[in-house]
Order: structure tokens, then sequence, then C-alpha cells
């Protein structure tokens, strides 16, 4: 059986001119071998590549055998990271055909110590594209140094095949020209609306505030209602989608594509303290209040199950990789670690527990890097 990542990894350009001692393929495939096992930087890498050289060689010749730390790190942080990126994508369209009832959540993770004082250079900020139905990053795009999340997202749509899909966002991606993308791409939307929205905000509100007051008369609407209780806490969702008329709204050649309006109220209760919120979305959607809860509901999931595994589990923003494009190129690995560990099924365990058996493990991680015949 073909590794895959070898197969789709060694179209990679190598950055260097001369002093080729060790093939590219092969530090690449070093560095994801080592990070599906725990390596959290440079070192760890070389210290695995010499802990399991004979493994390695399964796969490849390293016929100089396993290159210097610094050799690793110096190598790694010349990489393209578009190249890096378009390999990472062609191998998640093979290991997660397309589903057309997914959700993907788009939303921006900063980590935190890949910044340096010396040359002023901004910590990395990723913005990825996880797949609520597959439980996989589908694809990232870096936030440029002086730019920020509205300008990385319509990359990185550039880069997916979205269509039948819906797209939530918070409300950074808030933006006409974002929302008119992802209409283009063939798929639907429900986005947060904040403050920073100011006209359009005022305006859903005040729609609502019409609604209410005239109950809800010659207004489509649905409305669903969802309670969740544990750990001493009950949290009462309460959704309700209205159809809004493209008349309401101020700039209404911009907003073309908003065929429904959300507002989630929750009301959350912790012994005696109750809390409530009221949460705004625009959506292209048709009007069904269960669906839209359940989107909005799964727009979570890239924080719980992408950001917080990146950082808990991968130590990423513990990680002071900082030189070249370094710090890019292993959030890249650690993402497609991710997905490697997430695409398996054979075990029943823990993403921690599962990295510390492709560590021990050599039959494990060859499974896990073989991926699907």
């Amino acid at each position: 059986m073909e590794n895959n990542f070898i197969h789709h990894f060694s179209s990679i350009t190598d950055p260097r001119e001369s002093n080729k001692r060790h093939q590219l393929i092969d530090i690449l495939f070093l560095a994801v071998s080592s990070v599906l096992s725990g390596a959290e930087g440079w070192e760890d890498i070389e210290d695995f590549g010499q802990a399991k050289l004979d493994w390695l060689r399964e796969f490849l010749p390293f016929k100089y055998g396993i290159p210097s730390h610094d050799t690793i790190a110096r190598v790694l942080s010349r990489l393209e990271p578009a190249s890096i990126q378009q390999c990472f994508i062609n191998w998640v369209k093979e290991v997660a055909e397309q589903v057309n009832a997914d959700v993907i959540a788009i939303d921006g993770k900063v980590a935190r110590r890949s910044f340096t004082t010396k040359d002023r250079k901004n910590a990395l900020h990723m913005v990825s594209a996880w797949s609520c139905e597959h439980g996989l990053v589908l694809g990232q795009q870096k936030v440029e140094g002086k730019s920020n999340e509205i300008t990385a997202i319509p990359k990185l749509l550039e880069l997916l095949d979205v269509k039948g899909s819906v797209l939530t966002m918070d409300a950074m991606g808030c933006q006409h020209k974002i929302t008119k993308l992802i209409t283009e791409k063939e798929a639907d939307y429900v986005i947060s609306l904040k403050g920073n929205q100011g006209t359009l905000n005022k305006e859903v509100q005040a729609w609502f505030q019409k609604a209410w007051r005239e109950k809800y008369q010659d207004i489509r609407h649905s409305s669903y209602e969802h309670t969740d209780a544990g750990h001493g806490r009950i949290e009462v969702r309460k959704c309700l989608q209205l159809e809004i008329p493209n008349g309401w709204l101020t700039s209404a050649q911009n907003w073309s594509s908003i065929h429904s309006v959300v507002c989630v109220e929750s009301t959350r209760m912790i012994g005696e303290k109750k809390t409530k919120e009221n949460r705004y979305f625009i959506s292209s959607l048709g009007i069904n209040a269960q669906r839209a809860s359940d989107v909005i509901r799964k727009h979570w999931q890239v924080e719980n199950s992408l950001h917080w595994t990146l950082d808990m589990t991968f130590k990423e923003d513990d990680s002071r990789i900082r030189r070249g494009d370094g710090a890019e190129v292993m959030n890249a690995f650690r993402k497609l670690a991710l997905n490697i560990v997430r695409n398996d099924n054979t075990r029943n365990a823990s993403m921690k527990r599962k990295l510390k058996m492709a560590a021990l493990d050599d039959k494990y991680r060859t499974k896990l890097l073989k991926g699907k015949s």
C-alpha cells in the first residue's frame, strides 16, 4: 500500500539551491511522523528520527541518516507555505468525500508564542475551515501581518470546494463581499451579526422588534427550542428565524443573498443565578429554525475540537518556533496529524492517547500514515 503522505507531498519544491545532503521528502516525512508521535519542536523531530531510523527506512532511503535539528529547522522554515497548503487540501479531498449537507465552520486562531520582539514579527494567525461532518481541517489561510481575517477568509474560500455546504462564521466574516463569494460557490451561510455592521445590526434587530410587536403578522417565521442540562447548569436556547424582505435593509443590493435572519435567545441557570443573552445572525437559508439552530451550534466544534486540541494536545500556544515560515509549516503539520488521527477508527481512544500509541507502536503509526488503501 502506498504511503498517502509521500504520494501527496513529494511535489513540494526544495527551497535549497545547494547542500542537499538530505532529501526534502525525507525531512517532510520525518517531521510529520514525529508530530504524529507527539513531537513539539525541532529537537523532538531529530530525537524521534534517531530512535526510529530503521522504521523510517521502511518508507524512504534516509541515505545519510537523520539531519540535525538545525538542518530540519532551516529547511522547513524556508518552505513555501502555499505549496504545503495545496498538498494538504489534496490529501483531505482523498480521505473525505464531499458531503453536501456538511456544515463548515470557519474561524481564526493565534499561536500566541510565535511572535518575535526583535524583528517585530507578529504571532501566527491562521484561519481554518473545519468540517463538522468529518471532524477534519479542510484547509487554512494565514492572516498577513497588518491585515485581519476579513482578507484571509476569501483567500481560503477560493481554495475550497464548498458547494452544497453551509458555512458558519463569527461577526468578522459578516461582510457582503464574503457572502457574495459564498453564494457564487453555490453554498449557504449562517453568520453572526454584531456591532461591526452597525446599520445592518440595527435594522435586523428592528425587524425582530416589528415581528414581536405585530405578532408575526404576514411574516414567515419558524421557531425551535432546545434544552441542555448537566454539571449543575441548565441552558435553554430558543431559536427564532424570520424571512426578511429586501426592501427592509438600507443596502439591499449588497445583502441580496440574505433570505432570513435568526435570533437565538440563550437562558442559562447555574444554581440561583440566571442570565439571558440574545445573539443575531444573517443567513441565506430558507425558513427552518431547527436546521438553523443545528448549524449555529455546530460552529462551536471549531473551538472545541480544533483550537482546543491544538493547544491542549499539540501544545501549539507553547511553541516558540518563529524562524522564517516555520510556525506556519508546523501549524499545517499539526493539523495534518490531527486529521490523520481523526480519520482513524481502529482504536477507541482520545487524541492524546492515540499520539502516545503512535509514538510507541510502529505498526499503528504505519497504519495511520498509510490511511485508506
